[in-house]
């Protein structure tokens, strides 16, 4: 296996592809429409069968959000830019940027026929999560406090294992019956969130101990609901796996089992050093201790 290292916004996109061909692309780092663009320009057919690995994120900036989001729902009015500096902007130019990323490659199909697929994929949870999103809970559920919800953590969550969208890319590339199709990938399974975290205090055997706090106490202690507890954001997808599962024979692996290996790995190899949004866990336990908005989570 040979590697190239370089920034694919400079010329070295050129230098070090220059003259290679490939049996497929599959591209995790676009982010703009012009990433795509070069893709297009410089490799040409020379890509293969690409493969675009887009987000859930670009229906989150519809307006109004679709819920759950099919791919048909991806055209239509498109939220106004929050201010600069205000805590949406990120997530909006994050979801803009996506959508001009498929839309370069949408084009470039419908001009040339360029061979490419659209994949979008939601949060992802998988052993060794760089973002260490479910590690916060567990090493929450493992120090034996109790482990704040904003809202009680009442809404459903619909993820997608990374073992699965690995499958998924494997199995569908070179598929001609996929170029200039996008697909939602996810699990099948919408358990809300109190229900996924007393599956995983079950899983290590540890007392679920789920305290719903107003996510406006949260914010007037200081604490970010994103970073305590981070499948509570606002920037979360719920798609709809239905063209994937009816076209690519897409068979998500159950939560429980995915939710099992998880768990499995990090009690195996725990980092140690803890998440950031762990840095805030006394400030969290004072506040379950002396906040009347608390109550245990049904």
């Amino acid at each position: 296996m040979e590697r190239l290292r370089g920034d694919r916004t400079t010329d070295d996109f050129e230098r070090l592809l220059s003259g290679r061909r490939f049996d497929a692309t599959v591209d995790f780092a676009a982010f703009q429409g012009i990433d795509v663009e070069r893709v297009v320009r410089r490799l040409g057919a020379r890509a293969g069968h690409y493969v675009l690995i887009s987000t859930g994120q670009v229906y989150l900036v519809r307006t109004p959000r679709p819920s759950p989001a099919r791919e048909e729902d991806y055209d239509g009015e498109l939220m106004a830019e929050p201010p600069a500096g205000a805590s949406d902007h990120e997530q909006w130019a994050y979801g803009m940027g996506k959508r001009g990323a498929e839309d370069a490659l949408a084009a470039a199909f419908a001009r040339e026929g360029f061979p490419s697929t659209r994949l979008r994929i939601p949060m992802v949870d998988g052993e060794r999560d760089y973002h260490r999103r479910l590690e916060g809970y567990l090493r929450r559920i493992l120090d034996g406090g109790p482990v704040l919800l904003p809202d009680g953590g009442a809404h459903r969550v619909r993820h997608v294992y990374s073992r699965d969208v690995a499958r998924a890319i494997t199995g569908l590339l070179g598929r001609a019956e996929t170029f200039g199709r996008a697909y939602n990938l996810c699990q099948e399974e919408t358990p809300t969130l109190a229900s996924l975290l007393e599956m995983v205090a079950g899983l290590i055997g540890a007392p679920p101990r789920l305290v719903a706090v107003p996510r406006a106490a949260l914010e007037a202690a200081g604490l970010d609901p994103a970073l305590l507890s981070p499948f509570s954001g606002r920037w979360m997808s719920f798609l709809d796996p239905g063209r994937a599962r009816r076209e690519l024979g897409f068979a998500p692996t159950p939560m429980s089992a995915c939710m099992a290996a998880i768990v499995a790995a990090f009690l195996a190899h725990p980092p140690e050093a803890p998440p950031e949004g762990y840095a805030t866990r006394a400030r969290e336990l004072e506040l379950a201790r002396g906040a009347r908005a608390a109550v245990p989570c049904k």
